[in-house]
Order: C-alpha cells, then structure tokens, then sequence
C-alpha cells in the first residue's frame, strides 16, 4: 500500500473541511427555519467518506444514507447545487424534490442518499453487477450505519455479491449508535467485520475517525474490487460529534464528556492538520487560508441556492416515472 503524497493529503484535507463547513452552516440554516424538511449532520465522520472516495474515479458509484452530505461531497458533489438541493430549488441535484435525504447525481455516480435503513446495499451490489456485465473497471461502494448490519439485506446482499464476486466494496460507517440506541444493545457482534468471513471475503476494521488509516484501508479493498477479487466489507469505527438529526441533542443516551473526549482526541480535520504541519512543512497559515478560501466559495453556494427559483406547483408531476393505469 501507497503513502499518500503531501498534495493528496491537502486534497483529502480541503475535502474533510468542505463537508464540515457545508454541515455546521446546514445546521444553522435549519435551526433558523431556512430550510425545509429533515437534518441528519455527518460533522464527526468527515474521514470515512473522504478516505473512501478518495480511491474513486469519476464513473465509480456510490449508494448514501440519510446522513449523506459527506459521501456526496467526498465523490464530487458540488456544495452549490447541493444547498439549492436543501432549499427545494429548482437548481438543486433534483430539482429541489428530493431534499436533504434523496440527493442523487448519475454525472459522478451519486445513485442517491436514501432514508431507508441498508437500501442502499443492494442497490451497489446491482451498479457493480451492471459494470461487470459490461465489462468495465468501474467499482460500486455502499456507505451504511451499523443498525443496517442488522437487516436482512446487508446479509442477502453480501452473500450475494461474494457468490457473483462482484466489485464492491462495503462501507460500515460504525458510529456506535443506531439513532439512540448503543451498539451493544442491538448486536452481540463487537466488530462488525467478524461477519464478512460467514461470506468468504475480507472484513477489517480501521479506525474510521483517521483519513490516513481509512485512506490504506479503501486502497486494498478498491483494488481487489477493480481487479476482479470481488468484495469486502470496511468496518470503520467513527463518532458522530450531533446528535442523530437536528432535533437531536444526543445526551439523554450518551454521556456530554464522552462527546467532548471525541471531539478533543478523535477530530479527524484536527488530526490530518497535525500530521500535515509537522510531516509535510505545512503551515498552519496555509491551512487557515485553505479554510477562509472554502468558506467564501460556501458564501456563494449559498447565495445562489437563496437566488434561485422555487419550483411550481405543476412541476410535481414532471420527471415522475410511472406510466398511466389503463382501463
């Protein structure tokens, strides 16, 4: 496995503080009553997505959950067009039809953020067996929670795709709770990775919080994947530093110091920035200027998402796919 050089660092770098910054202005904007709809924040999680898609090219797939932002921005997701999304404008990824929780872009192979618990598993076992038809060194990766290692889909799919050596790759993105319920509570399994081997392919866990480790971890995974090796199963232990949506002060099932130990030892932005200021000669005012750099461009994602259109009320049956009932 490769080091990632310094210039894929400050890539991964510019990537975790896009979704940061996308996330806490977000969540701002949805508290004021800016925003319609729901909230789920991925502030915490930042190293998954990025250390993932990192990997990805352009016509590789992803399938998202309902707290989705990260993967899109980490495969490509303009934060523009995303916020418009959030505003229900028409000049959002769908039109402003589908929301926080639905946003999907075939042109980077975003096939959909999605509010249903695991749906998006099978639905990247099904883009990875469209490019092995096809023939294509296109992969497919599957973003989910650990609840989702619970439903019968995550089982039926992975055993699947061993069977047919499918290139995907599974991501758990292990935040130790499924909405205010512990791990320990809902699974007697400590490391979810133990149950790849019930399907006869590679199951690690990586500590998902570190872009660097998650960055060595997709590396291998991808390639076996791309290659014709068939797929694997990350687990990758992270933290979400919100509470389960907006709504949601996550303290009446998690300790308050648990939270802050979190955020004090655990920051993955943090964490990449110590390693880049005393490895890589990066100073922290090049990081700085980075940051103010993206915050501007996120000032004007938002004033075009404010600016643009509302959609009308006869656009509710445009790009509805469902033929008419014949009598």
């Amino acid at each position: 496995m490769s080091k990632p050089t310094k210039e894929q660092m400050l890539f991964m770098y510019r990537k975790m503080v896009e979704i940061r910054q996308f996330e806490e202005a977000a969540g701002t904007l949805y508290q004021s009553g800016q925003l319609p709809g729901f909230l789920h924040l991925y502030i915490g999680e930042e190293a998954t997505a990025v250390g993932v898609c990192s990997h990805l090219n352009d016509d590789d797939y992803i399938t998202s959950t309902h707290r989705g932002h990260g993967h899109l921005i980490a495969k490509g997701g303009k934060r523009d067009r995303m916020m418009a999304e959030l505003f229900a404008r028409t000049t959002g990824y769908c039109k402003g039809k589908g929301g926080s929780m639905h946003i999907a872009d075939k042109e980077t192979g975003i096939l959909g953020a999605n509010g249903v618990v695991g749906a998006g598993i099978p639905l990247a076992a099904g883009a990875a067996l469209s490019a092995k038809y096809r023939g294509t060194q296109q992969i497919a990766v599957s973003f989910f929670g650990d609840g989702a290692t619970n439903q019968g889909v995550f089982h039926e799919t992975l055993n699947l795709a061993a069977v047919w050596e499918l290139p995907v790759v599974f991501v758990c993105e292990n935040n130790r709770f499924g909405m205010g319920t512990p791990q320990h509570e809902h699974q007697r399994v400590v490391d979810i990775a133990v149950r790849a081997p019930a399907y006869d392919i590679p199951g690690l866990t990586v500590d998902g919080n570190d872009v660097l480790k998650v960055y060595a971890a997709a590396e291998k995974a991808v390639k076996r994947a791309r290659t014709g090796g068939g797929p694997t199963l990350l687990n990758c232990d992270t933290y979400r530093f919100r509470g389960h949506h907006i709504g949601d002060p996550g303290t009446s099932y998690r300790d308050r110091e648990e939270v802050q130990e979190q955020e004090r030892q655990r920051d993955p932005i943090r964490r990449l920035a110590q390693v880049l200021t005393e490895a890589e000669n990066v100073t922290q005012e090049e990081l700085d200027t980075m940051e103010t750099e993206l915050a501007n461009e996120l000032e004007e994602a938002l004033e075009f998402a404010k600016n643009s259109p509302e959609p009308l009320p006869e656009d509710a049956l445009d790009d509805v796919y469902a033929g008419s009932i014949q009598p």
